[in-house]
């Protein structure tokens, strides 16, 4: 049992925020219970999402909408009833969790804290949000676009992914922990990092959503177990077999849902229909 105890201590899950943790973006949620959706969309052709989002809490100040106005419409933000406890049980197993997201600080550290769940993270990476000397809530990029640029053409200007998750390999090797990492996520922003994790590492595309359509185009550039979810109960229940997985050492198999994924080429298909049942399983089909 220590055994299997130890294993699971050498696990990192790494969550996406935004429609992973949470049920829906927590930018648009801010935006729209304030009654600012009209600017947005207004604005949102004339610069990046994260200069739009400092822009839009300017507006917001100088209409009168305070630190404590966006904090209660954080508050009210819908997560899935079943998410916040399998973040407790994962840290209770031993795993350590922590967030890359393309929200703000402000924003996750409010939720977090008013789900009273911060203290599960060991770090969270996102860009910054700060209230100034004048109660104004500032967002600035996690990579300054404006002195250079991160290098990736997948990415936003303002954050690449995949640079936080070798940032948190090359710690974890330095440290000389071997760690399986279990990343989590949703948006097409979730794509870049996936294609970092190795061959014993896990990734869990939200199905039907930008990063699921992403791998699904080619599955097989994806070096990690892929395990898909759809909601916040097949969060839980997917995450607790992953960890029970690794657990108990056995072994992995790079699977995405046979009836849910289509290929690109028409000779993956005919292909499939000539395997055995077992080998099946591990080739996605047309859906």
């Amino acid at each position: 049992m220590a055994g299997i105890n130890n294993r699971k201590n050498n696990i990192v899950a790494i969550f996406d925020f935004d429609k992973t943790i949470i049920d829906v973006d927590s930018d648009n949620w801010v935006v729209d219970e304030l009654g600012f959706t009209d600017l947005f969309n207004q604005l949102l052709p004339t610069m990046p999402w994260n200069s739009l989002m400092d822009r839009m809490m300017k507006e917001l100040h100088e209409q009168g909408i305070t630190i404590h106005d966006i904090k209660r419409v954080l508050e009210t933000i819908p997560i899935h009833p079943r998410v916040v406890p399998a973040l407790r049980s994962a840290h209770a197993l031993g795993c350590e969790l922590r967030i890359v997201s393309d929200a703000n600080t402000f924003f996750i550290e409010t939720i977090l804290e008013h789900l009273e769940i911060k203290d599960l993270f060991s770090e969270i990476n996102t860009n910054p949000g700060f209230v100034d000397q004048h109660g104004r809530l500032r967002i600035s990029p996690y990579h300054d676009f404006t002195e250079s640029s991160h290098g990736c053409s997948r990415c936003p200007p303002n954050m690449c992914k995949a640079l936080i998750i070798e940032r948190i390999q090359a710690s974890l090797t330095k440290e000389g922990k071997k760690k399986k990492i279990i990343y989590l996520g949703d948006g097409a922003g979730d794509y870049c990092p996936s294609l970092k994790l190795g061959d014993e590492d896990y990734v869990m595309p939200r199905k039907s959503y930008p990063v699921w359509d992403l791998i699904c185009q080619n599955p097989m550039l994806i070096r990690a177990n892929i395990r898909e979810w759809t909601d916040g109960e097949a969060l839980e229940r997917t995450l607790s077999e992953i960890i029970e997985e690794i657990g108990y050492g056995g072994d992995t198999e790079k699977i995405l849902a046979p009836d849910s994924c289509k290929m690109q080429t028409l000779s993956v298909g005919i292909a499939y229909e000539s395997l055995s049942p077992a080998l099946q399983m591990q080739v996605p089909q047309y859906s």
